[in-house]
């Protein structure tokens, strides 16, 4: 039997990395991408060592080219895929009127252009499939909006309304796609997070310092690409505030103001 090609951006830490070693374990050819070129080798070496084939290019969501050339590297490598797992992307740890717009614009380009511009290249072998899943990793905060996260959220907002839209219209081409949208994960992307004026916050958020591990939101994640849910949540008590957002907004208003950071 053919084995599972699967593609998984963001794959050199955290939920990322745990992914691919799921899908590895599963005896997926994987293909992985990340800016951090030594760090994805090492999740290739780990997930070789599962024996799944794997190969590794680097990819950068805030260049076009940069992701033209991953595109067309695995246009080489196979002229179908199976799986298309978003993970790369910035997050934000600054007040909208402290940030420059520069920032703004720079976490838009990551998280939502090169999502998009990615799926895009990648749509044609996609199709060809006839049965592929595309699965994006959004965030609670692509539900509501919460203190030093206005880019951020806003991106995330924006990858919802892309891609529910995509759903519906590749329906006929039997791909699913699955928005997966964790809370409070215990992994650095709150280090690698842009302050106000551009640059690492490197500081570690005690909420995500308290949240689930990487794996455990890594197979509650392939889990549901494997079912080919469109929407699910994921982490600790923190999501009940999706539903508070949606259905008491009052309390949900009321909450949040009391986690405003110190």
């Amino acid at each position: 039997m053919t084995p599972q090609f699967t593609i998984i951006t963001g794959a050199s830490g955290g939920i990322g990395k745990a992914l691919a070693i799921a899908y590895a374990a599963k005896g997926h050819h994987l293909v992985l991408g990340a800016r951090n070129t030594k760090k994805l080798e090492e999740t290739a070496a780990i997930c070789r060592d599962q024996g799944a084939e794997t190969s590794v290019y680097p990819l950068d969501l805030a260049s076009q080219s940069s992701i033209q050339w991953f595109a067309d590297s695995i246009k080489q490598q196979s002229n179908k895929i199976d799986r298309l797992i978003h993970v790369g992307g910035i997050s934000q740890r600054s007040y909208a009127d402290e940030t420059g717009l520069a920032v703004d614009r720079k976490i838009m380009e990551v998280n939502y252009f090169g999502t998009i511009t990615l799926t895009k290249a990648l749509l044609p072998l996609l199709k060809a499939h006839h049965s592929a899943r595309i699965a994006i990793t959004s965030s609670i905060s692509g539900k509501f909006g919460f203190y030093q996260r206005s880019a951020y959220s806003a991106s995330k907002f924006a990858l919802h309304g892309f891609f529910e839209s995509l759903r519906l219209e590749h329906e006929k081409d039997n791909i699913s796609v699955t928005i997966l949208c964790p809370g409070s994960v215990n992994t650095n992307i709150s280090k690698h997070a842009l302050d106000a004026q551009g640059k690492p916050f490197d500081q570690t958020d005690n909420r995500l310092s308290g949240g689930i591990s990487p794996g455990k939101c890594a197979e509650k994640m392939k889990r549901a690409i494997e079912k080919r849910k469109k929407e699910v949540y994921i982490g600790g008590k923190e999501i009940l505030m999706v539903y508070l957002h949606k259905y008491l907004p009052s309390i949900f208003y009321k909450i949040a103001k009391q986690n405003k950071p110190e």
